[in-house]
């Protein structure tokens, strides 16, 4: 990521259905969209739920209610040995490969993949001795809050400051804090933390999107923030680039017609693409802050403009009165606030009305 550019995630997560071509055809969509980045997500199903974990109202509505989670999401893993196969497609497609990691050795493998970042799931946030382990890799992270209080995202980032300066976990979450009350471990995360303002809603009812929690967590921490969204269409996260999101993360399928828990709260590829060129042209027109006239603006300053002029016939050596004066478009004389310094004066010449003051 760069300062200024805002870096997009076309999230694939689990709509490649465990079938191969679609994941790479997943990738293909992302790159021809415009998206920095596609990312998947990464985990061993037993080890993500156990058998009487029960599935989310959402996931539910979109798959089949008896079904268990395990279940679910045992048809949804990502094999290992696809991974560097996608990496290496995507880079070829100019976009980068990211997976987020779910469990221990997930993320132990997805090390040896040379990601630029890693991305933590709002379900992790809590996950103590997982978000410990993400911090140890030393990579950037971007850190999702959905579903979360301040104070739960002040945890988490305690947790992720004493993986970057302590050798070894922590005894106790006692031992998180003490070293979270030292001012340059907190400094550490500046530049190497993204908060990621989320409702983990899917999709998310306007009315819960609160755009508002970005200004919270970047005053409360001092560190980027971006949004990860899972509204319906893309109003919602170009809105949030103009409240200064550095990152958006945006779900996308090839169809939302497809089974699976995710699909209907995803673009397809063509609101994906008009996403990505709407948020690159709001970029643009953000602007630097500064306020001055723009290279364009010059011709229709002079045009646009007025200056003093006679608004009577006023004769030579004549002292102007407020009456003697009135304004109009001229493109060259003397600027309309002069007309008040101008009263009282004596004319050098004679005036027909309308013409330029020059006095």
């Amino acid at each position: 990521m760069s300062a200024g550019h805002v870096y997009v995630i076309a999230e694939a997560g689990v709509n490649h259905n465990g079938q191969r071509d679609l994941a790479f055809a997943l990738v293909d969509a992302a790159a021809a969209a415009g998206a920095d980045a596609v990312k998947f997500q990464t985990f061993r199903a037993a080890k993500l739920a156990s058998r009487s974990a029960p599935k989310a109202a959402y996931q539910k509505v979109q798959t089949d209610a008896a079904e268990s989670q395990l279940a679910m999401l045992q048809k949804l893993e990502l094999p290992w040995e696809w991974h560097t196969e996608l990496q290496a497609h995507a880079r070829r497609q100019g976009i980068e490969f990211l997976s987020t990691a779910f469990d221990s050795d997930s993320l132990d493998f997805l090390v040896g993949l040379d990601m630029p970042l890693f991305k933590i799931p709002s379900g992790e946030l809590t996950n103590g001795p997982l978000l410990w382990q993400f911090a140890r890799t030393g990579k950037p992270l971007v850190l999702s809050t959905g579903m979360a209080t301040l104070a739960e995202v002040e945890q988490g980032l305690a947790i992720v400051a004493h993986a970057l300066h302590a050798e070894a976990e922590p005894a106790s979450l006692e031992e998180v804090w003490r070293g979270w009350s030292r001012a340059d471990w907190r400094a550490r995360l500046q530049g190497h933390v993204t908060l990621l303002h989320c409702t983990s809603q899917y999709p998310t009812p306007f009315a819960e999107v609160n755009l508002r929690g970005m200004d919270t967590l970047a005053n409360a921490f001092g560190l980027e923030v971006g949004y990860s969204d899972h509204t319906e269409g893309i109003l919602i996260p170009v809105a949030a680039v103009a409240r200064g999101a550095c990152l958006i993360e945006k779900h996308f399928t090839l169809d939302r017609q497809l089974p699976g828990p995710d699909h209907k709260a995803s673009l397809e590829p063509a609101e994906l693409t008009r996403m990505v060129a709407e948020i690159r042209a709001l970029q643009v027109a953000l602007g630097d802050g500064g306020k001055a006239p723009q290279p364009s603006e010059w011709d229709t300053r002079q045009a646009a403009r007025q200056q003093v002029v006679a608004a009577r016939d006023i004769p030579a050596g004549a002292v102007l009165a407020r009456q003697d004066l009135g304004t109009a478009r001229c493109g060259t004389g003397r600027p309309a606030t002069d007309l008040w310094a101008l009263v009282g004066q004596r004319t050098g010449r004679a005036y027909a009305c309308g013409e330029v003051i020059e006095a």
